[in-house]
């Protein structure tokens, strides 16, 4: 037993562990035959749940341990590997060596074990052991994966695995030699598509995938002997595309004119360590001018710098404790250390092949030779490295877990540091502070002349392939939910899939961008839809680095993109579908008030008029309108123009884009079918066109109204047709160029169904038939929805004539009972068939928007007759004259109009954020940015504020609806309908 000494043994921590144990060996074995073994025993039996499992399994492999040492036990074991690899190239199955080489890894890992405990061994040696075997299980794994195949017929080797030119390349800790505990293994696998033995072989990307998914799954599968080691490939080029195996031809290409900083960072550690090793030596030899340049521009070096800068470094650490720290990726954990070497590694090594080291200790002492870094600096830090790695094999060696973060309870904490050796917690929680400090304050040093790139408060890391928690949890401060999703989204920008990110400078340019970005994103109001908005955008765009030069030059700019992508997702559909939009919101013009609607219609009809294809058309007035209501919804979003006065803005543009299109449709429809002795047709709005109340997102309410003079039974064209059929057929197409979806997007929706008869009746309706129908066959809602009817295009006669028809029909004498009665009844029917879907669905709440429009609606079809001036297309406007005409209560009016412009502003808000119907908004779930976007619409502090100031106001509209309509109604004999 002179092999260690008891002193440097850890005492154990879980007595009751202990004794039952115990109990357990001696069911099983013999007692050890020294006080050396017992002491021995002691230490794993109370400290470690898996080594105990691990020894009672195989009693006799512990007993040569404490008797032969591990230097011994370690040999044999590699003696017995070498064999299984012999069996593997002599043709044995891949169950068999997989099976094999678990039982010899539970084997390997306690003798590894117990020379850590023991102190027997250096660091070096530990991972160096636990990387040979796991080489020399890939290798064997390998080889007989590719006999199996060749056995089956798809490859020919000859009986050769080395034929088939795959190769393994070793990375991260595998790479550079030096596996944890409980490591996971980092893989990239690659072929030689030029191999004589691959010639003509059409399926090799197949064949060699399969290859994969067996080593990784004969690898990573537990068993009852456990398992071999934990296998990932997502450290190969753009994981998320490419096929698991490649071959280096396509590797070689893409890390030559995609490769990342990080990834050349990654390279460094890259070696071959199973199947056929000169492959993939001859790889990394080709890849060497990559990954060591020896000219570095300053763009390179500063995204180089970028590595370190993303992580939130700080000198002196006061924030650092030592309950829950994750000893890896935390601050001042071993990734610190590892890219402390590794960037100055990427710099320097390009001209100093002194440098090109896998081995983060040897390299830190190849800095320190080269002057690069000074001595004491590399003393600490090396002893650091040590210290931190020993306390990451205690951690895993409890449970055979792959855990970096200590325990968040005092208990765990005192449990692991017995485990260390030492005698309390205190202790080992002053040792762990003063080294993660120390680490942190050397790698806070590293380019301290070059601005962070950490988020506000925290990490921003989106190198690699695994989610940084620091980075996680830097995203879920600045109002991510889905973080990990968040953070893949980021790590897909960077491996240039997206034109706009194909070239180094662009990627270099977004990760200097990306605090400010991710920063104003997580301000919107939804920012995990704002991040997959970006996304698209980023998708679509043509390149990229003269944008971010932009950006980086215009933080407003970025600011305003950020908030189109999180708070305005009808106008970041936009900018993704049409990136040349942006270059309208640099225009000096583009926060001005629009132009007047006859401008507008000009400016329109003569972009029309220069093109004649009809696909042509359509593409060329949806350009114009759509940026024409991006500018308001960017205008309406700053707050520019209030609701109200973007509600003007957007009815506008609608009016506009008929009128223009109305007219090209009719002169390209009329050079088949003639025409009438001129333009013969009108557009009829109702609704919130009507009354010029649109949203973002509003649908048209439309009535097409003709007018022929007599005599003419048909147009003058070459095909021509009868009236009804001519204003039928071209009103038809005057709604597709409105409503067809083509490539630059869609217009609007059209409802027609306030046309006389309703979809009972024609497209198009003649004057006089129009007029009879309001005369003697409209229902009373259909003179209602009138009250909001205007005039929006025509030929100006027969503008004037609707117009009349129109106003004749509010001012006729009504029957004030009958009038109440039909109101009442409708916003009835309205109630039981249409309920509010939520309080937010202010159409039809009580107290909504359907109970106010329709007071109004009753007070001017009541008293047109003899106060006509009570008249208006907006509903406030005929509460107001209402009040000064003598008719309503003038507080009334005033609580209606409130409540009503309240439940307008948030709507059109609502309507903007959503992109959809508001009755859909639901607040427990809606983003804080969106809840204080919508509560600032009212000046109020918060959403619970703003809900309650609306239920007040609604409550106070429905007291006066029923007030006016539902109780006189009643006294008139409505009794209303059964629920």
């Amino acid at each position: 037993m002179s092999w260690f000494s008891t002193d440097r043994l850890p005492r154990p921590h879980d007595a009751e562990r202990l004794a039952v144990a115990w109990t357990r060996w001696r069911e099983a074995a013999a007692m050890p035959d020294s006080t050396a073994a017992e002491a021995l025993l002691d230490a794993l039996f109370g400290n470690s749940p898996y080594l105990t499992e691990t020894a009672l399994q195989n009693p006799s492999f512990m007993a040569d341990l404490w008797r032969d040492g591990p230097d011994a036990a370690i040999e044999r074991l590699e003696a017995d590997v070498a064999t299984v690899l012999a069996e593997a190239r002599g043709g044995a199955v891949p169950e068999t060596i997989a099976a094999r080489l678990r039982r010899l890894k539970r084997s390997v890992a306690l003798g590894v074990a117990v020379a850590d405990i023991a102190g027997a061994w250096p660091l070096e040696r530990i991972t160096g052991t636990l990387s040979r075997f796991a080489s020399a299980s890939i290798d064997a794994l390998t080889a007989a994966i590719l006999l199996q195949l060749e056995r089956e017929g798809h490859l020919a080797l000859g009986g050769e695995p080395q034929a088939a030119a795959f190769t393994v390349l070793g990375m991260g800790k595998l790479g550079a030699g030096e596996l944890n505990y409980s490591s996971d293994i980092d893989l990239i696998l690659l072929y030689d598509r030029e191999a004589p033995a691959l010639a003509d072989n059409e399926q090799l990307s197949r064949h060699f995938v399969r290859v994969s998914r067996m080593l990784v799954q004969q690898m990573s599968e537990v068993s009852g002997d456990g398992y071999i080691f934990r296998t990932d490939l997502r450290l190969r080029p753009d994981p998320g595309s490419t096929p698991l195996a490649m071959s280096v031809q396509a590797a070689e290409l893409y890390y030559e004119s995609v490769g990342q900083n990080w990834e050349r960072a990654a390279m460094i550690k890259a070696h071959p360590v199973a199947g056929n090793t000169a492959v993939g030596a001859e790889f990394l030899a080709a890849l060497r001018p990559y990954i060591w340049r020896r000219h570095l521009d300053f763009a390179a070096i500063h995204d180089i710098h970028s590595i370190k800068r993303q992580i939130d470094a700080h000198r002196g650490g006061g924030t650092v404790k030592v309950a829950g720290h994750n000893v890896k990726l935390g601050r001042g954990g071993i990734r610190e250390i590892e890219f402390f070497a590794q960037t100055q590694q990427l710099i320097f090594g390009g001209r100093e092949p002194a440098l090109r080291l896998r081995g983060t200790c040897e390299t830190l002492r190849a800095l320190a030779a080269a002057g690069h870094v000074e001595p004491r600096a590399t003393a600490e830090l090396i002893a650091d490295y040590g210290f931190l790695r020993r306390v990451e094999h205690r951690l895993q060696m409890v449970a055979d877990q792959q855990t970096h973060s200590l325990p968040e309870d005092e208990a765990g904490l005192a449990a692991i540091a017995t485990f260390l050796g030492y005698p309390d917690s205190r202790a080992f929680q002053d040792e762990m502070l003063a080294t993660l400090r120390r680490v942190e304050s050397h790698y806070a040093r590293l380019f301290e002349e070059a601005p962070s790139l950490a988020g506000p408060g925290g990490n921003l890391v989106f190198t690699g392939t695994d989610d940084d928690p620091g980075t996680l949890e830097t995203l879920r401060g600045l109002g991510f939910r889905d973080v990990s999703a968040a953070a893949g989204v980021v790590r897909r920008w960077h491996h240039g899939r997206y034109r706009s990110t194909t070239s180094a400078r662009a990627r270099e340019l977004l990760t200097e961008l990306m605090p400010a970005l991710l920063k104003a994103l997580g301000e919107t109001a939804a920012p995990d839809q704002a991040l997959l908005n970006f996304d698209l955008f980023l998708s679509n765009l043509p390149a990229g680095v003269q944008l971010f030069s932009l950006f980086k030059s215009n933080p407003a700019l970025l600011e305003l993109v950020a908030a189109i992508m999180g708070s305005a997702p009808g106008l970041a559909a936009q900018l993704a579908r049409r990136t040349v939009l942006l270059d309208s919101v640099l225009s000096s013009d583009f926060y001005a008030a629009l132009p007047s609607t006859a401008d507008m219609t000009d400016e329109l009809s003569r972009l029309l008029a220069q093109v004649e294809d009809e696909q042509d058309i359509l593409d060329a007035a949806r350009r114009w309108t759509n940026e024409q209501r991006f500018q308001v919804g960017v205008q309406q979003l700053k707050r520019m123009l209030g609701p109200a006065q973007a509600g003007l803005a957007y009815s506008d543009i609608a009016q506009a884009t008929i009128a223009a299109l109305c007219d090209r449709v009719e002169k390209n429809f009329a050079r088949q079918h003639g025409a009438f002795g001129g333009q013969r047709l009108a557009v009829l709005a109702l609704g919130k066109l009507g009354s010029r109340e649109m949203s973002a997102t509003s649908d048209l309410d439309l009535i097409f109204v003709y007018d022929i003079p007599p005599g003419l039974d048909a147009s003058d064209g070459p095909q021509p047709l009868a009236p009804t059929q001519y204003y039928t057929r071209l009103s038809s197409k005057i709604v597709t160029a409105l409503t067809a979806l083509t490539n630059e997007g869609a217009l609007y929706e059209v409802d027609m169904r306030l046309r006389p008869s309703g979809r009972a009746g024609p497209l198009a309706n003649s004057l006089e038939g129009f007029e009879t129908y309001h005369a003697q066959s409209a229902w009373t809602w259909e003179h209602m929805a009138l009250t909001r009817a205007r005039v929006i295009h025509g030929p100006a006669e027969l503008v004037e004539r609707l117009r009349s028809i129109i106003l004749g029909t509010l001012r006729r004498p009504r029957d004030g009972a009958a009038l109440l009665r039909d109101v009442a009844d409708m916003r009835d029917r309205i109630a039981k068939h249409a309920p509010p879907k939520s309080p937010w669905d202010f159409k039809h709440l009580r107290g909504g928007l359907f109970d106010i429009d329709f007071v109004a609606q009753y007070l001017a079809l009541r008293h047109a007759a003899e106060q006509p001036a009570i008249l208006d297309v907006h509903p406030a406007e005929v509460l107001r004259h209402a009040a000064g005409l003598g008719l309503l209560d003038p507080a009334d009016a005033q609580q209606l109009r409130t409540a009503r412009r309240s439940m307008s502003d948030v709507q059109s808000l609502l309507r903007l954020t959503l992109n959809g119907d508001e009755s859909s908004f639901d607040e427990s779930k809606a983003p804080e940015g969106q809840r204080r976007l919508i509560a600032q619409t009212q000046d109020v502090p918060d959403i619970a504020a703003l809900r309650a100031r609306l239920a007040e106001e609604t409550a106070a509209a429905r007291a006066i609806y029923e007030k006016i309509v539902d109780t006189p109604a009643r006294a008139a004999g409505w009794t209303g309908r059964a629920a």
